[in-house]
């Protein structure tokens, strides 16, 4: 994958602002997706960023780029703790919801909406979802929101902005290792 794709999908947490991005690369027999992976770890360490296929299948790979203090701090959130304990998940460390998540994504016949928590989403916006996606919508963007529709819409604009500067920035030579933000660990688990 380009360093251009991951600018493209993953600037704000690139940027320090979110906790984590999703992607999907398609496969094919020339592709070393784990090889891939390696690379982008070695260019984002030091940045407190992290890569990690999430899921692969014949055709394609779900890559998850987060920052593991980031990570800590939401899923200590005691609503994040109470959807996980529902969803089945039995530990509260990040590293382990994540190989949990990693079990739910190959396992479970529906996609597990709890993702939501690993991306930065507001846990009762994530809750709300998983009881009912369409009811009390009070705008869509990165996630739909169902709480606080300013504070959405003001997370969505701060996204796209960033997107749309780090696209720039890379336009103008940029390279991923430059745009990557080095952030403090300790003070986003505050």
């Amino acid at each position: 994958m380009s360093e251009q794709f991951v600018i493209e999908h993953c600037s704000p947490t690139l940027a320090g602002i979110k906790t984590g991005n999703l992607f999907s690369v398609r496969l094919d027999e020339t592709r070393d997706i784990n090889q891939e992976v390696r690379d982008l770890n070695g260019i984002l360490k030091g940045k407190g960023l992290r890569v990690i296929p999430l899921k692969r299948t014949q055709h394609y790979a779900l890559i998850y780029v987060y920052r593991p203090g980031y990570l800590r701090r939401d899923l200590s959130d005691p609503k994040a703790v109470r959807i996980l304990q529902e969803k089945g998940y039995s530990c509260h460390k990040a590293e382990c919801c994540i190989t949990q998540l990693v079990g739910h994504l190959a396992e479970d016949e529906d996609f597990p909406h709890e993702i939501g928590l690993f991306l930065g989403y507001p846990p009762s916006d994530v809750e709300c979802f998983i009881k009912n996606p369409c009811d009390g919508v009070k705008c869509s963007g990165c996630w739909k929101a169902y709480s606080d529709k300013e504070a959405a819409e003001r997370e969505f604009k701060k996204y796209k902005k960033c997107t749309a500067v780090y696209r720039e920035l890379n336009r103008k030579g940029r390279t991923l290792a430059q745009l990557a933000v080095a952030t403090n660990a300790k003070r986003a688990e505050r």
